[in-house]
């Protein structure tokens, strides 16, 4: 039964959808027994002919380019930001190089407003202009941002080629490059061109964290949270316990949060790989935060995670208003998303109104009806598609600043 106060408009109905985590084990013993590499154990993504290894390092970057070599039989299109090159490029791809594969870089800027199907369009250029062929492996690496447009232009050059995810944020880590969401945005919403398509590796070198801007840090932490919401109690407890040394690097936090979150990514993914019903609770406190992306034109600054971080903010508050979400459990969530240095509140200048407006885009919505994802208890959501808009615009209202 729900617990907590209610302030509905009307009864709680069609709870058709209800996930939690099973309770016969954790995301981490989920893993499965392959050999360490570099000292930690992989994860394997179970889709059949589709399914790959999340690989994980601290700083081996001979060892990654070994394992990503093995998926590059002719060049490989290396596809990355400014940022990333100058930091990483030339350790990476003389790595590369050691490991035989003869390298193509192509950069990309770096920022959300870049994610469009103008960067896919260049991608492609370079692609054939340079005679790669159906053995081309395109590597993305760099964040969420490289390794969606990235994994798009493998999915759709010459009908599909082999790519591999090196990815080098908390964000993408723990979610983006896992799964096989692949795409752009369109001035009308986020990620609504694109493809499902799974990379041949993902390879997380927890090493490259270490020159993460805070900004983008604490964003990263927004995925980790939404895990502990959705499927693991224990994470959250975990970060409850452990949020600053892992906002510190500690290793054996940071490697906790970034592996368990994998692998309840992985568990979702291998359930439900094209969003049919259990996928959609990774969606928790997204369709709040890709109407404030919008609606803010990606800003810079933003960030996705931040927008997350108000998005489940939002969605909680939805969850405790119809009688669903006990308050001590929408304080907790509070408490840690503020302790992550994450917003609470609207950015100034966007209206309820506007991002409901926006909202109206989402891919996630169904014969006319939006659905939200809602938390029941820390570890367990719905998917709802009977909110009403008037309680959406009530809540998005109270955390206007």
């Amino acid at each position: 039964m729900p617990v907590g106060r209610s302030a509905s408009p009307g009864p709680v109905r069609n709870r058709r959808l209800r996930f939690s985590q099973p309770a016969s084990a954790s995301p981490a013993m989920a893993a499965n027994d392959k050999p360490a590499v570099a000292g930690f154990s992989p994860l394997r993504v179970e889709l059949g002919p589709r399914s790959y290894d999340v690989k994980f390092y601290d700083g081996d970057v001979a060892a990654l380019a070994r394992d990503v070599a093995a998926f590059c039989p002719e060049r490989a299109f290396v596809v990355t930001n400014p940022t990333i090159r100058a930091l990483h490029g030339a350790a990476f791809l003389d790595a590369l190089a050691s490991a035989g594969v003869e390298a193509v870089v192509a950069e990309m800027e770096d920022g959300e407003r870049y994610k469009t199907l103008a960067t896919v369009s260049s991608l492609l250029d370079r692609l054939i202009e340079g005679r790669f062929t159906r053995r081309t492996c395109v590597v993305a690496f760099g964040g969420g941002v490289v390794g969606d447009v990235a994994g798009f232009v493998a999915a759709i050059f010459l009908r599909g080629v082999d790519y591999v995810q090196v990815p080098t944020t908390v964000v993408a880590m723990v979610d983006s490059s896992v799964g096989g969401k692949t795409g752009v945005d369109h001035p009308l919403g986020k990620n609504l061109i694109g493809a499902f398509y799974q990379p041949r590796l993902v390879a997380v070198n927890l090493a490259y964290l270490r020159t993460l801007d805070e900004h983008n840090l604490r964003g990263g932490f927004a995925e980790v949270i939404k895990y502990g919401v959705i499927r693991d109690p224990a994470l959250f407890e975990f970060l409850e316990s452990n949020l600053e040394s892992a906002l510190a690097l500690d290793a054996a936090a940071l490697w906790r949060v970034v592996r368990d979150s994998c692998a309840i990514k992985a568990q979702v993914v291998a359930a439900d790989e094209r969003e049919g019903g259990l996928r959609a609770i990774l969606n928790y406190g997204h369709t709040f935060a890709h109407a404030i992306e919008s609606v803010g034109a990606y800003r810079e600054r933003q960030f996705h995670g931040q927008a997350v971080a108000i998005g489940m903010i939002a969605a909680a508050e939805v969850a405790r208003r119809m009688g669903m979400f006990h308050e001590n459990d929408v304080a907790r969530q509070r408490r840690l998303i503020e302790r992550a240095g994450l917003p609470t509140v609207m950015p100034a200048g966007i209206t309820p109104d506007d991002a409901i407006e926006h909202m109206k885009s989402d891919k996630k919505v169904v014969a006319g009806r939006q659905r939200f994802v809602l938390p029941t208890r820390i570890g367990e959501v719905v998917v709802r598609d009977d909110v009403p808009m008037s309680l959406v615009r009530e809540v998005l209202s109270s955390l206007c600043p």
